[in-house]
């Protein structure tokens, strides 16, 4: 009679993908999100309805970038990166805005405040080191439910200013961009790497198996 023992195993194991540095990662997008935070406030004293909204949009998109970063969805990576294109364009139009490049005059109320206001940047009367003095009486032509002032002693001017912020941002964005697309380009490669091994079939990894040798053992009748 023989006498058969045998040893099996079976190793089953998921994929996994890590990249390194991550607080590092969600640090840029904090920095960026406290940065827009900032403009959108300041926006929202001076009455800016054009760039609350975008900057709205952006908050919102920086949030999903962030969220498939952490979760490695490149499909979300890569929409955060194709907006970051259209905030750059939209901060480009603004320094030129302010700067009055070509037929774009500051002084329109159509392009930031939807011809709802007659307020410029929240920086023209809270600039550093400007003075403000209400004159009176205000002239005939100024509306009622607006107060007719003279700003002096500036140290900047409020369209620098406003070109620093827009300066800043695309610096940032630049920035978001190139990051983005290095995000996705190892996402991508780590999911070739998988693809490759058979990481990713409906079976999973099995590991080696470890049979023990067939051992015989006589018996006496």
């Amino acid at each position: 009679m023989l006498e058969r023992t045998s040893e099996h195993q079976h190793v089953e194991t998921q994929p996994m993908i890590l990249f390194g540095r991550g607080p590092d990662r969600t640090g840029r997008r904090t920095r960026k999100k406290v940065s827009v935070l900032e403009r959108q406030v300041i926006d929202f004293l001076g009455y800016q309805w054009a760039p609350l909204l975008t900057n709205f949009l952006h908050i919102v998109v920086v949030i999903l970038g962030l969220f498939g970063t952490v979760q490695f969805r490149p499909r979300y990576v890569t929409g955060y990166a194709a907006w970051l294109v259209v905030w750059m364009t939209w901060n480009v139009f603004i320094i030129c805005f302010y700067l009055e490049v070509g037929d774009l005059s500051r002084d329109s109320d159509l392009v930031l405040t939807f011809n709802l206001s007659m307020h410029r940047s929240w920086w023209m009367e809270n600039g550093p080191g400007c003075r403000v003095t209400p004159i009176s009486p205000p002239p005939s032509w100024a509306p009622e439910d607006h107060r007719y002032i003279s700003i002096s002693g500036c140290l900047m001017d409020f369209q620098f200013i406003e070109v620093a912020h827009s300066s800043l941002q695309i610096l940032l964005a630049l920035m978001g961009f190139i990051y983005a697309c290095y995000v996705v380009k190892l996402i991508s490669e780590e999911e070739d790497s998988f693809d490759f091994i058979g990481g990713f079939d409906s079976y999973g990894y099995q590991g080696p198996q470890k049979t023990s040798h067939l051992q015989l053992q006589p018996m006496y009748m």
